[in-house]
This record gives C-alpha cells, sequence and structure tokens, in this order.
C-alpha cells in the first residue's frame, strides 16, 4: 500500500512536471538574472524547483 502511494506521488509530480515545462517560461532559456527578477518570477521559479525536485525522487 505505501508503495503504490510513493509511485502514484511520483507519478503525479511527473506528469507536473511535464505540464510546467509545456505551460511556464524557461528563464534559463532567457538568462533571466536572478538578482532583477520580479516576485512572480521568482515565484515560478521556486515553483519549478518545487515540483522537479519531487519528481526526481
Amino acid at each position: 500500500m505505501f508503495v503504490k502511494t510513493i509511485i502514484l506521488k511520483q507519478s503525479f509530480f511527473t506528469l507536473l512536471a511535464k505540464l510546467n515545462k509545456a505551460l511556464l517560461p524557461s528563464y534559463s532559456k532567457k538568462q533571466l538574472d536572478l538578482s532583477k527578477a520580479n516576485k512572480f518570477q521568482l515565484a515560478i521559479i521556486g515553483w519549478r524547483y518545487f515540483v522537479t525536485t519531487r519528481a526526481l525522487d
């Protein structure tokens, strides 16, 4: 039961990471300087980091 929950969670975050890649902008390709990023851009970067790390677990 526990293993099934972990696999389901990882599958969810993997799908969410693919959606992020398709829908959200990539600031690394735009070479955005983090010191000049506004709050919204930092929130997007943080969200993408959160989802990516959960998908790789």
